[in-house]
């Protein structure tokens, strides 16, 4: 099975970029127990602190889709929603040479 890499970009208004790294932190444990998780970590944009990345590696795409549909991640982006510039995922597979 391929490992699978996910890089989520969320760009926070600047009036909301506190309340959006709150929510984001609470993700971090609960998506760490869930099947599959190798890594999930957040960072934020040494450019722009209103920018904050996950960079996660899954077991499988699966675990990675179950992920997406928890009901921790649907709160959070329920209650963050209103407060984002943007979103981009980008699901990536490692190139072996």
């Amino acid at each position: 099975m391929t490992k699978l890499t996910c890089i989520a970009k969320i760009e926070a208004q600047q009036e909301h970029k506190k309340t959006v790294l709150a929510e984001l932190t609470k993700l971090i444990h609960p998506t760490q127990k869930e099947q599959g998780c190798i890594n999930y970590d957040l960072h934020v944009d040494n450019s722009n602190d209103a920018i904050f990345m996950f960079h996660e590696t899954w077991e499988s795409e699966e675990d990675l889709n179950a992920h997406s549909e928890s009901s921790h991640i649907k709160k959070c982006f329920e209650i963050i929603g209103g407060m984002l510039v943007k979103t981009e995922v980008l699901r990536l597979t490692k190139v072996d040479v």
